[in-house]
């Protein structure tokens, strides 16, 4: 079988959606025919962890860690933090940012870590990466970002070994709404090697349409043809044995992390909007957010009306989580108020519909959520500022649930198309085509 080196700082037992789209490329390639080696880090410090995801490493998959020299235990000291999920505070706007300390942690992040705070892993990665690849007579390589560290370190393997590149993304580098706020030669410093890994790539794969378009608009003397739309996925292979049952009370499910502008604000009114009416009173409803949320979110979520509804669950193992949703009457979606947003596929959107259970998605008109929520029929969507639109999906759905009528009749043959072992062999294809 022909080989391909997988580079991925997030990897299990990191967990997160960007560990599933890794994950799910390398335990499906290898039925296309090629066989992927990851190197990855030893002594990551992922935002968050899920150990049961180490049992999903398929036995062909070779894993090879590496230490990574991280810069967070420094940025902990500094805050007077011991916890190791630091990100759903950390990324805020520099308008949300106070007190000293947390400026000066931005500013040294925003100076000195270009492209990101994992730089520290060149040290070592490539050098292990180079080894691997004279070893194994490696045939290809392969980067998943962020971080964008990856992508450098398939920069500096496809110049040392002359093998071909495909650089994968899944966010958008410069400009992006987790973007430092950089002063102007750090970021002069970061588009000279976001540009440079796009042109010296021999393949771009990216996770969702926008980063495509960031990327051109950028940079419009780039070859286009050699970028590639994979999108995420779900796998019908992690859903649990759960058969949905309505719930006493109309319970609506979010799931995965939440703060900044990421947040439950307008979510909220329009249910206070509905209490006011007399639609809906928090004891019809249970609000169950599962995942990592930040202070200013649950901030939100105690002042509501609605907080005796709230029901908040720590990060759970991928496979609970899921569980957590099929087990739901309804899914909500809350796409970051930015103006990324109309681009916007976060990986877990295919779970929520691979779960067929009906979607309440806030993301902008025209936007492409919006466009998959109702080409599967999902669901319905609105754009967040648009309360009185929230608020009636609201209210036909929880209408429709006290009449035991169906919410939504997702489209099984599309909603097919976008299962991972797809994915996987979308990137097969393209390695193929390199090789």
């Amino acid at each position: 079988m022909k080989k391909v080196l997988v580079v991925a700082y997030h990897f299990p037992p990191g967990g997160g959606p960007g560990v599933q789209r890794v994950l799910k490329h390398v335990t499906y390639l290898y039925e296309a025919g090629w066989k992927p080696i990851v190197l990855t880090v030893e002594n990551g410090d992922f935002p968050a962890r899920d150990e049961s995801l180490l049992e999903k490493i398929p036995d062909h998959v070779d894993v090879h860690r590496v230490r990574i020299y991280e810069p967070y235990d420094l940025y902990r000291a500094l805050m007077g933090k011991r916890s190791a999920a630091i990100d759903v505070n950390v990324n805020k706007s520099s308008s949300q940012r106070s007190g000293w300390k947390e400026r000066l942690a931005e500013f040294i992040r925003a100076t000195f870590f270009i492209p990101d705070a994992r730089v520290g892993w060149l040290l070592t990665a490539v050098k292990a990466g180079r080894e691997l690849i004279e070893r194994e007579n490696i045939d290809a390589i392969y980067t998943s970002s962020p971080p964008y560290t990856c992508a450098l370190i398939g920069r500096a393997l496809h110049r040392q070994t002359k093998r071909p590149w495909v650089a994968g993304f899944r966010d958008p580098w410069t400009g992006f709404l987790t973007t430092p706020d950089r002063w102007f030669l750090p970021a002069a410093i970061d588009r000279s090697l976001e540009r440079s890994v796009f042109a010296e790539a021999d393949a771009v794969e990216c996770a969702w349409q926008g980063i495509i378009e960031d990327a051109i608009t950028k940079y419009p003397t780039l070859d286009r043809s050699k970028f590639h739309h994979v999108p995420n996925g779900f796998d019908s292979n992690d859903m649990p044995r759960v058969t949905y049952v309505k719930n006493d009370v109309f319970t609506i499910t979010y799931t995965g992390s939440m703060y900044g502008r990421r947040n439950p604000a307008k979510f909220l009114r329009a249910l206070e909007m509905l209490e006011s009416r007399g639609v809906l009173a928090p004891e019809n409803v249970r609000l169950r957010f599962v995942g990592r949320f930040g202070d200013d979110v649950r901030s939100m979520l105690d002042a509501s009306r609605f907080a005796s509804s709230v029901e908040n669950i720590a990060y759970v193992p991928h496979a609970e989580s899921i569980a957590y949703l099929m087990q739901s009457d309804v899914l909500l979606l809350i796409v970051d108020e930015a103006k990324e947003s109309a681009e916007i596929v976060p990986g877990k959107v295919y779970e929520y519909i691979g779960t067929y259970r009906p979607v309440i998605a806030l993301a902008p008109h025209g936007s492409a959520i919006e466009q998959l929520i109702l080409e599967t029929n999902a669901g319905m969507s609105a754009p967040q500022e648009d309360v009185e639109a929230v608020a009636t999906i609201v209210a036909t759905m929880y209408g429709r649930w006290k009449n035991d009528e169906p919410m939504a009749a997702p489209n099984i043959e599309l909603v097919g198309k976008y299962e991972r072992r797809e994915s996987a062999h979308y990137l097969a294809r393209i390695l193929d085509a390199l090789t």
